[in-house]
């Protein structure tokens, strides 16, 4: 059974996902549009004094800056880490200049300086995010010595307390940095399972593709039927009329045995579907749990089957390339952590099947165990030689569990040390080809 989770896995990651430049657009004009109805409010109708060339001058140079970006670029148009970076470190720039010039730390808006650096650890690498954690801290810091006062009635000021300029400077950035490593935390979990649920989509398909095959060589061989018996009956007229000829008779007669040939491989190819139907549309648990073991016999580390039910009355459903996958994953992964011996046991009865599968290895961790099952999951305590749980069990339980299946993952006890999985389905499931 072919196992390519390491080479699916390199097609995903967080390299693959980039912040979509629409995406900022739209969140700049709202920037924007925020940002002027406060500045209008706060000139015209409240008529506070602000140095309002000023402002309007900083919000028109977001704006034409989002327009140049807008035109510039498709909407589809996906930033480097570098460029985003870059667009939010501006964004940044732009609101802290604002925020300078009306008040620092006591203009109410001062918190929305968050909002840059909890997009970049929302959706860009970790380095670059630190990097703009730095700058909008500084830029917070620079708030609190601003020159300029709060907007507020004429021949008014209201002054505040140096101790509570420091009160707002930890509340800002105690409140950036959890919400950035919230966010952070967030995406990336969210991230990793979307590449797993893909990763697994890729996986069925693959094996689907290759239980198909059969189907398409012998559809291929009905195809090619026709044409090669014409080619036939053309060789043997040929061999008639050419037969004796020196220079042409001996062609010709291998070109009659060649097609001959090919029409019995053909032949085989094409009886291959009524001969085996039965086989390949309807799968024994006994012939499933063969199939699994199989090639997993040549690892140097005893595989043995246990069957604690009478095989006669075993369920016989549908094969399923998703349970073939996943039995075999579980398989392989409990041979790479055993130490020389791994059980296959498999009972079933009028309302469940049972296959349970254990190895003599050093059993999950604790840590393992409380998250297992979930995408790049650090590997149990072994030896080098073989491969982690990550992305392959995952792949493995979402599987099986679509199929119906309970996994259970646990440790042996003092007497029969070692992991176990027990995959526990409703006989009516596996029972769906009767």
């Amino acid at each position: 059974m072919i196992k390519p989770t390491q080479d699916v896995a390199r097609h995903f990651g967080p390299s693959s996902r980039r912040l979509r430049l629409q995406t900022l657009v739209r969140l700049r004009w709202l920037a924007v549009a925020g940002q002027s109805i406060t500045v209008f409010i706060v000139a015209f109708l409240l008529e506070y004094p602000l140095p309002f060339t000023t402002s309007v001058a900083l919000i028109g140079a977001l704006a034409a800056a989002n327009f140049l970006l807008s035109v510039t670029f498709p909407p589809t148009y996906r930033l480097e880490p570098l460029a985003a970076f870059a667009v939010l470190g501006l964004d940044l720039f732009q609101l802290a200049a604002l925020l300078f010039i009306t008040g620092g730390l006591a203009n109410p808006f001062a918190p929305l300086i968050c909002v840059p650096v909890i997009i970049s650890f929302a959706s860009q690498p970790r380095g670059l995010s630190i990097a703009l954690l730095v700058f909008a801290l500084f830029f917070i810091t620079a708030l609190a010595f601003t020159p300029y006062p709060l907007p507020w009635h004429s021949g008014e000021t209201l002054p505040t307390h140096p101790v509570m300029q420091l009160g707002i400077w930890f509340s800002i950035t105690s409140m950036m940095t959890f919400a950035a490593f919230y966010a952070y935390r967030v995406s990336q979990e969210a991230a990793l399972l979307a590449d797993a649920l893909s990763a697994t989509e890729l996986i069925l398909q693959r094996e689907k593709h290759l239980s198909q095959l059969d189907g398409l060589a012998a559809a291929a061989a009905h195809e090619l039927g026709t044409p090669l018996a014409t080619i036939s009956v053309v060789a043997k007229e040929m061999e008639r009329e050419l037969g004796n000829d020196e220079r042409f008779g001996e062609d010709v007669q291998l070109l009659r045995s060649q097609s001959e040939r090919c029409r019995d491989i053909l032949r085989r190819l094409t009886s291959l579907p009524s001969e085996n139907e039965e086989h390949m549309r309807r799968l024994p648990l006994s012939s499933m749990i063969e199939e699994v073991l199989a090639p997993n016999r040549e690892f140097g580390v005893k595989l043995e089957l246990v069957e604690k039910s009478d095989r006669s009355k075993e369920p016989i459903g549908v094969r399923n390339a998703g349970i073939l996958y996943g039995l075999g994953n579980l398989v392989e992964n409990a041979i790479d952590f055993a130490r020389d011996k791994v059980t296959v046991t498999v009972e079933h009865d009028a309302s469940k099947v049972v296959i349970t599968i254990e190895d003599d290895g050093e059993g999950y961790s604790t840590d393992v165990l409380q998250r297992i099952g979930e995408p790049y999951v650090t590997s149990r305590q072994r030896d080098d030689k073989a491969g982690g749980l990550g992305l392959g069990l995952f792949i493995a339980k979402t599987l099986l569990e679509r199929s119906g299946a309970t996994l259970r993952f646990e440790n042996g006890g003092p007497d029969r040390p070692g992991a176990r999985v027990k995959i526990t389905w409703p006989r009516g499931l596996m029972d769906a080809g009767r």
